[in-house]
């Protein structure tokens, strides 16, 4: 985990990053207060009417909204156990999409290998002509082949 976090803030400056971090914290906020403003206004409007009950104040509203969560929802939010069981069952021999394991053996390679082999790649594409028709003569030869192993079986 530590390599992917390095390969995204690669190049990033510590005020960047604190920047996201101050900005992930007040657009947090902010939705918590529009949330409580949104259930305000939805108890304010329907519930006097249909219900007869009292209207509610902002911190009214931001307490039912906690406690329908933790109710209703619980603090986690993942749904429930039962469903999580039958989808580790059912996909048990797939990747997690929080697996890094991939990155693992990125600096290491990078250091060996990054430099010669992006070189490598760039020659390539600067000069397409010089692989072509290798890759088109290579590529001729295995439908020959693959057309003579069809006929014979």
């Amino acid at each position: 985990m530590t390599n992917y976090f390095n390969h995204k803030m690669r190049g990033k400056s510590p005020a960047v990053i604190a920047g996201m971090i101050v900005f992930g914290i007040i657009a947090m906020t902010g939705l918590a207060i529009l949330f409580g403003f949104v259930i305000m206004w939805l108890w304010n409007w329907l519930m006097p009417e249909l219900f007869d009950l009292p209207s509610l104040t902002y911190w009214q509203a931001v307490g039912l909204f906690i406690l329908s969560k933790i109710l209703l929802g619980g603090i986690g939010g993942g749904g429930s156990s039962k469903s999580k069981r039958s989808s580790d069952h059912c996909n048990s021999k797939k990747k997690k999409k929080g697996d890094f394991s991939k990155w693992e053996h990125y600096d290491n390679f990078w250091k060996e290998k990054g430099e010669t082999e992006y070189a490598a790649y760039v020659e390539e594409l600067n000069n397409p002509s010089d692989k072509a028709p290798a890759s088109d003569a290579s590529n001729a030869k295995n439908e020959s082949n693959d057309s003579s192993t069809i006929e014979t079986e």
